[in-house]
């Protein structure tokens, strides 16, 4: 089981820090990511990080401004969020999966099987 949190309202400029914690069968957990969507579009993938920690990969609408993590001693993923800008409202969803691909970080969401409830991030101008 996956619960997000750390959402809310922020301005233009502004930071917040989203939370991702696993509980349950954390054991089988490998590559997490979060997601996002807006409401009429497709889930679009933001970031998402291996299990070591080492390997991470980012959208390019959010690299250089987003920063994802992970300590597995807490069974917690995090996502920084920095410079936030109007088109990163959405609701954010973290995703876990049980697998390890030779060919990296998945960026697809069919390639993780835990998901989190969504947390709400709202950029306001």
């Amino acid at each position: 089981q996956l619960q997000a949190s750390g959402g809310g309202l922020q301005q233009s400029g502004g930071s917040l820090r989203l939370s991702c914690a696993a509980s349950g069968r954390t054991g089988s957990i490998k590559d997490m990511a979060w997601f996002r969507r807006v409401p009429g579009k497709e889930r679009e993938f933001v970031a998402a990080i291996s299990r070591s920690g080492v390997d991470t990969a980012y959208a390019d609408s959010v690299t250089g401004r987003f920063t994802i993590s992970r300590d597995n001693s807490k069974n917690t993923m995090y996502l920084q969020m920095d410079s936030l800008k109007l088109e990163d409202t959405a609701v954010y969803y973290c995703a876990a999966g049980r697998l390890s691909y030779p060919t990296g970080i998945p960026r697809v969401p069919t390639r993780y099987y835990y998901w989190g409830q969504g947390t709400q991030v709202t950029v306001s101008s």
